[in-house]
């Protein structure tokens, strides 16, 4: 299948390169598992950046190729929902589509994840 190709030049703040770095060496259980499942280019052959650093906000999982974030939200996101909030709206005004996932979706139901993200992509992105 075919798939419709967004280009976006998008700001980057080198600042956050060692924090981004710290975040890929932490092994969250719930990241580690979704990226298992996803790295080299295994998932409908995209090849997703883990802990991309867009503007000034860090972001999970980024899918370049069709423009897509993939957060996934544990504990640490308890009580940030203005935060959260404002940085989806953010990604949103770069014409980022952005997709939340819990902790506890990835730990225990990866399949069903991967499922939503297929059917979602193929939906939204797939030659018509």
């Amino acid at each position: 299948m075919r798939f419709k190709e967004k280009r976006l030049r998008l700001p980057f703040n080198p600042k956050l390169k060692d924090r981004a770095r710290e975040l890929r060496k932490a092994g969250v259980i719930s990241e580690v598992l979704f990226w298992n499942a996803v790295k080299n280019k295994k998932f409908l052959g995209f090849d997703f950046d883990r802990q991309r650093i867009i503007g000034h906000y860090i972001v999970d999982f980024y899918i370049k190729r069709l423009g897509i974030v993939i957060e996934i939200d544990g504990s640490s996101h308890d009580e940030k929902e203005e935060y959260d909030e404002e940085r989806d709206c953010y990604l949103r005004g770069l014409e980022l589509d952005v997709i939340h996932f819990t902790d506890s979706e990835i730990k225990e139901n990866l399949e069903g994840v991967m499922s939503y993200l297929e059917k979602y992509i193929i939906e939204k992105y797939g030659d018509k």
